[in-house]
């Protein structure tokens, strides 16, 4: 009896063990991407870009832009170019107003010229990604 129950206790135990998956440093994504802000942009924040292998389909992210300063988002990953990582940037009326998403590739990066100051959404989705973990900055410069 006792031998049924630790077989029964090992089988359900084993049929309910989650696919576990690699943790995401982000960090180091953070780290490689600093130093590929353009000369002449200013370091503001780091992003990461966590999709819990493939658990979520989007991370997000919102900054206030200021009128007058153009931005720049780069995106640093373990894959090849942005590994399907893809950025999207909405304005305070979640109106798309750029993406790395430009005739059938994907860019590393933008630059957005703001011309109207305050919220902006600052969207990561996954399209064919391996990894879905990456790192990005933004930096500005008037």
């Amino acid at each position: 009896m006792k031998k049924l129950i630790i077989a029964l206790g090992i089988l359900f135990t084993t049929s309910f063990v989650n696919e576990v998956y690699a943790q995401c440093n982000t960090e180091k994504h953070v780290e490689a991407c600093i130093p590929k802000l353009q000369s002449g942009f200013t370091f503001l924040k780091s992003y990461s870009i966590d999709g819990q292998g493939g658990a979520k389909s989007k991370v997000e992210y919102s900054y206030v832009f200021t009128k007058g300063a153009t931005y720049q988002v780069q995106i640093c990953n373990d894959g090849e170019g942005t590994d399907g990582i893809v950025l999207t940037l909405y304005d305070s009326s979640r109106k798309q107003v750029a993406s790395t998403k430009y005739q059938g590739s994907t860019l590393s990066g933008l630059n957005f010229p703001c011309q109207v100051t305050g919220i902006y959404y600052i969207t990561f989705t996954f399209e064919g990604s391996a990894n879905h973990c990456g790192g990005s900055v933004l930096g500005f410069k008037r």
